[in-house]
């Protein structure tokens, strides 16, 4: 395989399993140093466990990206352990729906905390390490590494959808974030590209009867989609199927990669045609 991001090192947040776990498992296997982070140490130990256990260099650093002081560490730790950062993935998310006039300052707050704001922070926090190493690499003459940042927009962001005003609002106001750092970071080589997913088979679109939830500060928040909605959304995808957790990776990998060197401050939807 093509050792793209040789003596690279990635960030990718939510990594612990899912869209997050094969991104970093893909960059990992394409020669990256990768730096996992979940909410859930465990998810993310183990995930780390998995790709050392391959022979990947790996670390785990968990936490909550919606935590102001998360990022800061998320930095630290990485530069501590692998000297640097080339990549970041924004990916670290989920859903907590319901309708406008039913829905609480604190379910909506949520949403733009992890998707929206938890990402300007992570990439504000990465300046001193990204942007001021490459404006220095600028000023001596030298060809600046390759870097790059990704945010997980969404097919919500970009059309709505009913039942998701905050996760729809959050996940709009990503790529406006990203077309911003791609004109203020562009100058020292630094790209910044989102992807909008639609349907992927994650356990946020698995059938919401099977009962998966997450606590959000005291709050049980149920994950997935009713699993009569499957079925429809399923029947508008022009290609006739959910997507893959690998598939998903593809597109993210592809915008970190030589392949899309002079692509920034785009959105790319992986949709299925959807």
């Amino acid at each position: 395989m093509e050792q793209w991001f040789s003596n690279q090192v990635v960030i990718v947040t939510g990594a612990g399993r899912g869209i997050g776990f094969s991104t970093a498992k893909l960059f990992a296997q394409y020669g990256a140093s990768v730096v996992i982070n979940d909410y859930d140490a465990n998810c993310a130990d183990n995930a780390a466990s998995e790709l050392k256990n391959a022979g990947y260099k790996v670390l785990s650093v968990p936490g909550d990206v919606a935590d102001p002081q998360y990022p800061d560490l998320l930095m630290k730790k990485t530069v501590e352990t692998f000297g640097k950062i080339n990549v970041i993935v924004n990916n670290a998310g989920y859903t907590w729906d319901g309708m406008i006039h039913k829905m609480s300052d604190k379910q909506y707050m949520a949403m733009l905390e992890v998707h929206n704001v938890a990402p300007f922070r992570i990439i504000r926090a990465s300046a001193p390490y990204m942007r001021e190493v490459a404006k220095q690499e600028k000023a001596e003459g030298k060809i600046p590494e390759p870097r790059s940042i990704i945010n997980v927009s969404s097919l919500s962001g970009l059309h709505g959808n009913t039942g998701q005003a905050n996760y729809s609002t959050a996940k709009s106001g990503i790529i406006g974030l990203t077309k911003t750092v791609a004109k203020e970071w562009g100058a020292f080589g630094i790209r910044c590209n989102a992807v909008a997913f639609g349907f992927i088979e994650t356990r946020l679109t698995q059938d919401q009867e099977s009962g998966e939830q997450i606590e959000v500060e005291g709050e049980k928040v149920q994950l997935g989609i009713p699993s009569h909605m499957k079925g429809m959304i399923t029947m508008l995808i022009p290609l006739g199927r959910p997507g893959t957790p690998d598939e998903a990776a593809g597109a993210v990998v592809f915008l970190a990669s030589p392949l899309a060197s002079y692509i920034t401050g785009i959105c790319l939807e992986v949709t299925g045609g959807l």
